[in-house]
């Protein structure tokens, strides 16, 4: 009965182990499950797949394109995605179904073209390729990330793709199966084993009977040998112990070789069988728990490592020259700050009005990662030095807007007339010495950088502006850091630009703290002359205006300099401070003193006035690129002006 029942455990152990083995490999579901966009569906110029579909069973998954022609796949934050599309025509992949089979589609209708999406600033990676591009789609950095698909926005954007996941592999009964079924296995090869080593085979009653005739054949020799001996023989002999080969019937046999193996060798081999079976049980276990192989994830392509960052630790740049620090004055009023644009200033470039940031944004996240940065300083820096080179105003359009486009357009035009003047000075995207990058998601967008090239004397503090979101970002200021002065501490992680309007926390608005600035320039008794410190470049126009007066007898002039709307940009500080840059128009009004009188401009204002001297009164335009710093409302310090420069615009005769 015992040998039955250890082979049907041995038979049970070995269906269940093979069970559990055939769950991991026979009966094993695929790697990965691929779904598709249904044929037909309703594209327009772009096609957007939703950030959802990054991290589906998981992530990441893979994303197939294909188009008879070019595809152009971008990487981008959500928001910044939805932004880029806007009222255009588009096809919305933003889901699969239960069986993992077909994408979900949603078509929008709008604009039938939009502008080449290859290229902007907004897209953190792109891929393009005629045919297929395939990605692994794995997430820049926190965030939502979506993919936007295009030809080159007038052609209808692929609507052939297929998205790769990892498949559900679980099979949570196959390690328990396999384990069971060894343990099941094992105990049917241990009772075996015992049956065997304890006797109960067929050999144990043969062997049993034949000891038994030993015994009785060597009790009956025995006998017999008492009996046979004659009276005649002579006296008994002595007591003793016998000498005869016959034994005692009660000593029995001694053990033989005939006799079989003794009861202690069958125990010690029953112990070994034992010791066999537990072996194997410890063999079998970890082998079925070895055989179970991993899910097999999806394949990913590498992050890319990130550009390097400034610690909030690391020095700030300086200019080695000592400035003195005037102490803290007594509380003065307010006067009001000067606003009116001039007219020889340049025109603000156009924006959109700013828009709330879409649900989907991450109000801390930073409007470009380290790499977009690098490389819209790369592209700026190139386009400005194409410029340069060449003296083409057409070669800067690109990347360069507004007043450092003003100041560098006038620069090339003297330069094209009056030999030996001097250059604007260059733009350059090494040494990096740090950035600002704003986390306000709204439009216009602004970066700042601070670089230092071979041909700077002096840091060089560059303000790139983003207007919205299908434009790419466009230097607005670039002013030499002023000697003695520490560029302020501003997170790593990205810091908020502030309007311009907003005092929040500030003792001064930006607006307000520009028109200040603007008195304190204009005039050397300003009011606003105890709140802002004394600076290098203060000294100079403040001298500049007094020897134009002393060396123009026969005329009267005033100074101005004041702040042009639409060219301010502020970022906080990391001690409750603000950064804010701005653009100043300088204007020198002349008039003779008298009938007859005539005043006289250089060879450069020549070049715009079309004369050196006048009769009539003149009016020479400068540019003033500036950056400000503003203490926090509690803080005891003054403004202190950063950066700044000047440039001729122009000049008119009355």
């Amino acid at each position: 009965m015992r040998f039955k029942t250890a082979i049907a455990l041995a038979v049970i152990g070995l269906l269940l182990l093979g069970l559990g083995i055939g769950q991991r490999t026979l009966w094993l579901p695929p790697a990965t499950v691929t779904a598709s966009v249904p044929a037909g569906v309703q594209g327009g110029p772009v096609t957007v797949i939703d950030s959802s579909l990054r991290t589906l069973r998981g992530g990441p998954v893979s994303v197939s394109v294909k188009s008879a022609g070019n595809i152009l796949l971008a990487v981008g934050r959500s928001d910044d995605v939805e932004a880029w599309v806007g009222k255009a025509a588009h096809l919305s992949v933003d889901g699969v179904d239960g069986d993992f089979s077909t994408l979900t589609t949603r078509h929008s209708d709008g604009e039938a073209k939009v502008p080449d999406p290859a290229g902007s600033d907004l897209w953190t990676h792109e891929e393009s390729g005629v045919g297929t591009v395939n990605y692994s789609w794995s997430a820049p950095a926190e965030g939502d990330w979506s993919l936007l698909l295009a030809t080159d926005g007038t052609a209808p954007a692929p609507t052939d793709i297929s998205v790769t996941a990892a498949n559900d592999r679980s099979t949570p009964w196959a390690v328990p199966l396999m384990v069971i079924g060894a343990l099941v296995l094992a105990i049917g090869i241990l009772l075996l084993l015992f049956r065997l080593a304890s006797g109960g085979g067929a050999a144990g009653p043969a062997n049993g009977r034949r000891a038994a005739a030993r015994r009785a054949h060597s009790a009956l020799g025995s006998a017999q040998g008492a009996s046979g001996s004659s009276p005649a023989s002579g006296p008994p002999a002595a007591a003793g112990p016998s000498t005869g080969q016959g034994s005692s019937p009660a000593s029995g046999p001694g053990p033989s070789a005939a006799s079989g193996e003794p009861k202690s060798f069958r125990l010690r081999s029953a112990g070994a069988s034992m010791a066999a079976a537990l072996l194997l049980l410890a063999a079998v276990a970890p082998a079925a728990e070895a055989a179970t192989p991993a899910a097999t994830p999806s394949p990913t392509v590498p992050a890319a490592t990130p550009s390097p960052t400034v610690p909030a630790a690391a020095p700030s740049p300086t200019v080695p020259a000592a400035a003195p620090s005037p102490t803290a004055p007594a509380a003065t009023p307010s006067p009001t700050a000067p606003a009116a644009p001039s007219s020889a200033a340049p025109a603000a470039p156009s924006s959109a009005a700013p828009a709330a940031p879409s649900p989907t944004a991450n109000p801390a996240a930073p409007v470009v990662l380290d790499s977009q940065f690098s490389r819209i300083l790369d592209a700026t820096a190139s386009a400005v030095a194409t410029g340069d080179a060449a003296k083409d105003v057409s070669a800067l359009t690109s990347r360069v807007t507004g007043a450092a486009l003003a100041l560098r357009t006038a620069n090339y035009k003297i330069r094209s007339q009056v030999s030996g003047y001097a250059a604007v000075a260059p733009v350059t995207s090494s040494r990096l010495l740090t950035k600002v990058i704003s986390t306000s998601r709204p439009w216009p967008r602004s970066v700042m950088a601070v670089t230092q090239g071979t041909k700077n004397p002096v840091p060089q503090l560059l303000t790139m502006v983003q207007q919205s979101a299908r434009e790419n970002y466009k230097l607005v200021s670039a002013a030499p850091l002023l000697p003695g002065q520490t560029f302020p501490t501003v997170s790593k992680d990205g810091t908020s630009a502030l309007a311009v309007k907003s005092g929040d926390g500030l003792k001064l608005s930006p607006r307000q703290a520009l028109g200040a600035l603007g008195d304190r320039l204009s005039k050397a008794k300003s009011l606003w002359k105890p709140r802002i410190s004394d600076s290098p470049y203060i000294s100079d126009v403040l001298s500049y205006q007094s020897d134009i007066v002393s060396n123009s007898p026969d005329g009267k002039f005033t100074f101005a300099h004041a702040p042009v709307a639409g060219n301010g940009y502020s970022f906080r500080t990391a001690d409750g401070g603000a950064i804010v840059i701005g653009y100043l128009s300088f204007t020198v009004n002349g008039a003779p003193k008298s009938s007859g009188a005539k005043l006289h401009v250089d060879s450069d204002a020549a070049v715009f006035s079309g004369g050196k001297e006048t009769s009539t009164g003149m009016t020479l335009s400068f540019g003033e690129p500036v950056v400000l710093f503003v203490p926090g409302k509690k803080s005891p310090g003054h403004m202190i002006l950063l950066a700044a420069t000047r440039g001729l615009v122009g000049a008119k005769f009355k």
